[in-house]
C-alpha cells in the first residue's frame, strides 16, 4: 500500500496562501506564526519536488504546477471534511472543535448563554468564538477560518455557503426622544438634524443605501459609522437620526431611554440574519446551534421588543428553516 507523505495541515495552508497571496494574512487568520506557515509551505514543496508558489512576487501567485495541484487539494479537503462530518453525525458529544463567529448584535446577552449550552452538549469540544462584522464573517467562512458564522444575509447570495434563516430584522427610524421630528420629513431632508449612516462597507449600510436608491431618496453622506454604539450615542444626544433595526437599538442599552423607534415611512424593508456554514460541515451541529439561537433571540430580543413596541409584531420575527424568502 502506498503511503502519502503529504500533511493535511500543509495542504490547508497551501490552499489559504493561494487565495490570500500573503503569508502574513494566512498566519493572522489561522493563529499560526509566519515561520510556521512558511515551514508548512516549504515542507509541501519539498515533498512534491516542485514549486507551487512564486515566492518572489507580492502577492504570491501560483505556478503552473500550483494551479493544477490546487484543484486536487480543494477536492481532497472537501471529501475529508465530508467524511469527518458524516462519521460524527449523530454524536455531538464527540465533536472535538468548533470555530464560531457572530455579529456584535448577539455578543453581550446571547453569546454567553449559547457558549454555556454548547459546552454541556459537546463536552469534548474546544471552542473558538469570534465577533466580527457580517462581511468579515462571510470571508472567514469562505477561507474556512471558521466553521459556522451568524451574520446578515448580503445583497448577493454568498456562493458555496448554506444559509439557515434565524431572524427578520426590519429597518426602522431611530429619532432623538427629546426632539420633535417627523419621520417623512427626515427622509425628504426637511429637518434640521443630519442623517447618520452606517458605513457602506458594512452589509447593513449597503442594504440601507440600496433601498434609498430604489426609493430615489438622496440624503447627504456627511456622517458614516462602523460603530453602532457611536451612532446611537449621537442620536441619544440629539445630534442626528438614523435608519437602523431593532437589534441594533436593543444592544445600545445605555442609550435606549433617549431614543424613539418609529416605523419606516414608506415601502418597508428588512435585513435577514442567518446561520452560515460550508455545505460539507456537519449539518446536525448547524441545526443545534440554529435552534438554540432562535430560542435565545426570541427570549432576549423579539419578545421584549414586541411587548414594548407592539407595532413590531410580525415584523421583528424569528424565521424557521423553511422561511427562505426570495431576498435570500
Amino acid at each position: 500500500m502506498h503511503r502519502s507523505n503529504l500533511n493535511i495541515k500543509s495542504l490547508e495552508i497551501f490552499r489559504e496562501t493561494a487565495r490570500a497571496g500573503h503569508i502574513q494574512t494566512v498566519a493572522k487568520d489561522s493563529g499560526l506564526s509566519i515561520g510556521t506557515v512558511s515551514h508548512h509551505l516549504k515542507r509541501l514543496e519539498e515533498t512534491l519536488g516542485v514549486r507551487l508558489l512564486d515566492h518572489g512576487r507580492r502577492p504570491m501567485v501560483l505556478t503552473a504546477e500550483g494551479v493544477a495541484f490546487l484543484g486536487y487539494v480543494d477536492e481532497a479537503l472537501a471529501l475529508l471534511r465530508k467524511a469527518e462530518s458524516e462519521a460524527l453525525s449523530g454524536r455531538l458529544s464527540d465533536v472535538r472543535s468548533l470555530r464560531l463567529a457572530l455579529i456584535e448584535d448577539f455578543d453581550s446577552q446571547i453569546a454567553p448563554e449559547l457558549a454555556a449550552l454548547l459546552a454541556k452538549v459537546m463536552p469534548a469540544c474546544a471552542f473558538s468564538h469570534l465577533t466580527r462584522p457580517s462581511h468579515e464573517i462571510l470571508s472567514l467562512l469562505h477561507s474556512r477560518s471558521v466553521d459556522i458564522g451568524i451574520a446578515t444575509v448580503p445583497l448577493a447570495e454568498p456562493e458555496g455557503l448554506v444559509a439557515r434563516p434565524l431572524l427578520r430584522d426590519p429597518f426602522v427610524l431611530a429619532l432623538p426622544a427629546d426632539v420633535a421630528l417627523d419621520a417623512r420629513a427626515c427622509l425628504s431632508g426637511q429637518n434640521t438634524l443630519p442623517f447618520l449612516r452606517y458605513s457602506d462597507e458594512q452589509i447593513i449600510g449597503a442594504q440601507i443605501s440600496a433601498h434609498l436608491r430604489r426609493l430615489r431618496i438622496d440624503l447627504p453622506k456627511r456622517f458614516q459609522f462602523e460603530s453602532n454604539q457611536s451612532l446611537m450615542g449621537m442620536i441619544a444626544d440629539g445630534m442626528g437620526w438614523a435608519i437602523t433595526t431593532p437589534t441594533n437599538y436593543i444592544r445600545a442599552a445605555r442609550f435606549r431611554d433617549r431614543i424613539d423607534l418609529v416605523p419606516f415611512p414608506g415601502k418597508a424593508f428588512a435585513r435577514h440574519i442567518a446561520l452560515f456554514s460550508q455545505s460539507d460541515f456537519a449539518q446536525e451541529t448547524c441545526a443545534l446551534i440554529g435552534d438554540s439561537m432562535r430560542q435565545l433571540i426570541g427570549q432576549h430580543m423579539v419578545d421584549p421588543a414586541v411587548e414594548n413596541l407592539p407595532w413590531l409584531a410580525g415584523k421583528f420575527a424569528l424565521l424557521d428553516i423553511e422561511d427562505i424568502s426570495p431576498e435570500f
